[in-house]
């Protein structure tokens, strides 16, 4: 197991008990527990949690594993799930995207659908762009900026370090100001009572004015958020068009969602 692979686990284990013993995590990796005491010293040295004598605490009253440590979750369904999505865009369409893991695959699936004129619309020119993207996070404008072929449009706002995400008053102000074909939103839960959730208020809010700005709206999402309640709510089930996820989502809770009128794509 790599250094990195033992620092998403170590991150995970600890997001989910709020707290980490040594001997637990040796235990747990399969490694010694010197090991585990100098991952746990070099995340503490990168503010990802408090170290304690014998373990460690999450950092912080509210715990959310930042974009980096869970982009090797469930990576294959993501890559599928995005791959899905960027093939129901089409040409000349405005597309809002939010922060996440999910959405960052959907940026990277939709720069290599249109690229180099590989999707076109009929009759389309070369006078406009092949797609524009309206996004709030600042990873997945830094990867599209250097692709010609989409216009990409950032907001304004307060960076949050865990998601890359642009949340605030000056975000909200951009948004009132653009009209978006289709918005793909990243969540962190689905409930089918509550609807579609985030682990931060902020960002929640951000993401409920995407879909409000948008005619068509699509959540992606891999199985493992199904049935999960995240602190913040971003809308209900009935503002969603489309649920994009993986196969591993049941035929009960597929069956719920279509009930409550969201169409349902697996990949």
């Amino acid at each position: 197991m790599s250094k990195h692979e033992r620092w998403n686990t170590l991150l995970e284990l600890l997001a989910a008990s709020g707290k980490l013993e040594v001997e637990e995590a040796a235990a747990a990796l399969d490694v010694s527990a010197a090991t585990i005491r100098r991952d746990l010293d070099e995340l503490a040295e990168q503010q990802l949690l408090v170290r304690t004598r014998g373990g460690a605490v999450v950092h912080g009253v509210s715990y959310e594993l930042p974009l980096r440590y869970k982009s090797t979750r469930h990576a294959p369904e993501k890559r599928r799930i995005a791959e899905a999505v960027a093939d129901l865009v089409a040409p000349g369409e405005v597309v809002g995207l939010n922060g996440g893991t999910t959405t960052t695959e959907v940026a990277r699936a939709l720069a290599l659908r249109f690229a180099s004129g590989r999707a076109e619309a009929p009759g389309a020119t070369s006078a406009g762009p092949a797609l524009t993207v309206v996004t709030n996070a600042l990873n997945i404008a830094g990867e599209l900026a250097v692709r010609p072929q989409i216009k990409i449009v950032t907001t304004g706002g307060v960076a949050r370090p865990q998601t890359y995400e642009l949340v605030g008053p000056l975000t909200v102000g951009v948004l009132n100001e653009v009209v978006l074909d289709v918005v793909v939103l990243g969540v962190d839960g689905v409930d089918a009572e509550l609807g579609v959730m985030a682990h931060q208020e902020d960002e929640a809010s951000i993401s409920r004015l995407f879909a409000e700005r948008a005619s068509r709206v699509v959540v992606v999402t891999d199985s493992s958020k199904m049935g999960r309640r995240a602190f913040a709510r971003i809308c209900g089930l009935d503002q969603i068009d489309l649920l994009v996820t993986d196969t591993g989502i049941t035929s009960e809770t597929v069956a719920r969602l279509t009930e409550a009128g969201v169409k349902v794509l697996t990949v």
